[in-house]
């Protein structure tokens, strides 16, 4: 297998590049990444000395191509399978993008900022950060809601890249601000999501870890 994917199973991020190469049926060899290991730790920094995850290598061409968007457009370019992650026409593309991001920036860096904020030591914690990151949150499932009740997913009929973003980030986001009840559309598509096999493999082999998920 010409492709590695450094990543590890808890990461929203790692996990959209993994429904991404199951979707097409992929096959690449998974490397976990573990930070609490230094050796592991020590390796990964000398393929991506930033220490973000995923990574993805391409053995063919030698190619190291980090960022969990970039990774699905290289995807989408050199291992195409039968869904179309992101579509041809330029204007469906950029759309695509867009909602890509969407999903990035208001649902999964909100959510993140929500997350990690548990982890700092007494004395240490951004109260109004997390206040600012939950209006953020609130406000972009607000608008989630109300567009994709017209819709099956985030573009329509076709399950794209910005599913792909949309699937782990919205998990997430149920288990720090649940919106269940609030938001009907969104939690409607968060079930479609869970249910799409690609998602449903990857929410499986991340089940050993979800004890390490803040509380």
């Amino acid at each position: 297998m010409s492709l590695t994917l450094y990543y590890h199973p808890l990461s929203s991020f790692c996990q959209k590049v993994l429904v991404a190469l199951y979707e097409n049926a992929t096959p690449f060899t998974p490397h976990l990444v573990d930070f609490g290991d230094t050796a592991s730790r020590k390796a990964f920094l000398e393929i991506w000395p930033v220490g973000r995850f995923p990574v993805l290598h391409d053995a063919n061409g030698d190619r190291t191509i980090p960022e969990s968007n970039i990774i699905i457009e290289y995807l989408t370019e050199h291992y195409p399978g039968k869904t179309q992650l992101i579509p041809k026409d330029p204007d469906l593309a950029r759309q695509t993008r867009f909602r890509d991001r969407f999903f990035d920036l208001y649902v999964n860096v909100p959510m993140q900022k929500i997350v990690t904020d548990r982890l700092r030591p007494e004395g240490r914690h951004d109260p109004e950060g997390v206040d600012q990151a939950r209006a953020l949150l609130k406000a972009a499932l607000d608008m989630i809601d109300e567009e994709i009740g017209k819709h099956t997913w985030a573009m329509g009929d076709s399950f794209t890249m910005a599913d792909c973003a949309a699937a782990p980030a919205l998990a997430y986001a149920n288990r720090v601000l649940p919106f269940g009840a609030t938001h009907k559309h969104a939690a409607a598509y968060l079930d479609r999501l869970t249910n799409r096999p690609s998602f449903a493999r990857t929410l499986k082999e991340a089940e050993p870890y979800q004890k390490n998920f803040p509380q």
